[in-house]
């Protein structure tokens, strides 16, 4: 059974076809689909998406996206009161994003920390999302670090140095579609870390594997993942898959049941 810990299968991008697309994720035995908010609005949906179905669990977040504009108080006490849902498993999407230009940074340091201190006070883990600003990310976690910091680096793009960070501040590694690319150093970087430091997923509808690139991504599409990170580790898809999902299940805290790992109840 396969783990997709962050598909978008709340956005509008699938309300033509959910119905579909959740059954080919089933055919292909994904057996937890963790969903991310990126504001307030998204984590709304993110929830009811996740009260429909006994294996999608939500996050609740503020995208780095979002933090470019002044957010009002009412903004976090919103997400706050999301936090506490029963199906929400952690504190995420949240994190730094340096790429576009016009980006204020301060205004997303703020934000990060906000909530990476709601993560802390809930006891949840946290989901980061991280590009071009290692060096504030990691600057940030080291501030705000406490005993039970622990999370996921959602789309993992660094190289080894990176990895190696991450996962001794208490981090995963989620590893999504970028992995079957040519140009990717993660195969190097997966060799470098235990099959325990790992997760898998699609960041749907983003980022589809080779061979979808270019078109909508679904977590159907997780098994590609998967396969590429057991390859990378030349072990068998069916390990490298129960690994995976068991991580995915400690990490978030869900309540599978442990042995054999599949929903209670079912």
């Amino acid at each position: 059974m396969f783990a997709d810990a962050h598909c978008h299968l709340s956005f509008p991008d699938f309300d033509s076809d959910r119905k579909e697309v959740i059954g080919r994720l089933l055919e292909e035995r994904v057996a937890v689909l963790i969903d991310p908010g990126t504001d307030a609005e998204t984590s709304r949906r993110s929830i009811g998406l996740a009260r429909e179905f006994d294996f999608i669990f939500a996050n609740v977040g503020l995208h780095p996206h979002e933090t470019n504009h002044p957010n009002d108080e009412s903004v976090y006490e919103e997400l706050a009161r999301l936090a506490l849902e029963p199906k929400v498993v952690a504190i995420g999407e949240i994190g730094l994003d340096y790429h576009y230009p016009g980006t204020d940074r301060q205004m997303q340091r703020d934000a990060f920390r906000r909530m990476l201190r709601l993560a802390r006070d809930l006891d949840l883990p946290v989901v980061i999302h991280c590009r071009e600003a290692w060096s504030d990310m990691f600057t940030i976690l080291a501030e705000e670090s406490h005993s039970g910091l622990r999370g996921s680096m959602h789309c993992f793009s660094g190289g080894i140095e990176e990895a190696e960070r991450c996962i001794r501040i208490g981090l995963k590694l989620s590893i999504p579609g970028t992995v079957t690319y040519k140009k990717t150093n993660l195969p190097d970087v997966i060799r470098s870390v235990s099959l325990d430091d790992l997760l898998t997923e699609t960041d749907a509808p983003y980022l589809s594997p080779v061979p979808f690139r270019g078109k909508r991504n679904e977590p159907a599409h997780v098994r590609f993942v998967t396969e590429a990170i057991a390859a990378s580790l030349a072990i068998p898809l069916e390990k490298a898959a129960e690994g995976i999902l068991r991580n995915t299940v400690e990490l978030f805290r869900l309540p599978y049941c442990r042995e054999p790992l599949t929903p209670c109840g079912s």
